[in-house]
């Protein structure tokens, strides 16, 4: 299993981002906006994942719990990758968190953009968890061991 939230389609999502990196030029950082369309374009497939991720996580292998989180999940996923998609956007983070999903990692860039949006969802100032590693923000917030292995990045 990849360790990422989104898996591109063949070559769609890598053509797209080589096409972008010549446009914008891998040298300098991508500016908030530029990659806005590029991150509409993948939200249903991260918010598909996403409830896919949290009835797994929420149920713990039990079907029949499974199959009442269908509806909660991809109730919460919604805003959940909108918060995503905006955070990578307004952070300037675009090509990075891009980058890290066609290469199926979750780098820096990813978590900052996810402790922005926890931060955001719980409605706290988005630069809240910034000195927080995510390993410690999973252990407070869920059982570590119910999420997928290689979700998150070791902390120090």
């Amino acid at each position: 299993m990849r360790s990422c939230l989104f898996s591109p389609g063949p070559g769609r999502v890598r053509g797209l981002l080589l096409t972008c990196g010549m446009v914008i030029g891998l040298s300098t950082p991508a500016r908030a906006g530029l990659l806005l369309p590029i991150l509409q374009l993948i939200r249903p497939q991260l918010e598909a994942r996403l409830a896919e991720i949290c009835v797994q996580a929420a149920s713990a292998g039990s079907p029949g719990l499974e199959a009442n989180l269908h509806d909660p999940c991809r109730k919460l996923a919604a805003p959940t990758s909108r918060c995503l998609i905006e955070e990578t956007d307004r952070t300037g983070r675009g090509l990075g968190v891009l980058t890290e999903l066609v290469g199926g990692r979750f780098g820096d860039d990813g978590e900052v953009v996810v402790k922005r949006c926890l931060a955001r969802l719980l409605g706290l100032p988005v630069d809240s968890f910034r000195d927080v590693p995510l390993r410690d923000l999973a252990r407070r917030f869920g059982h570590l061991g119910s999420l997928p292995a290689g979700r998150l990045p070791d902390g120090p």
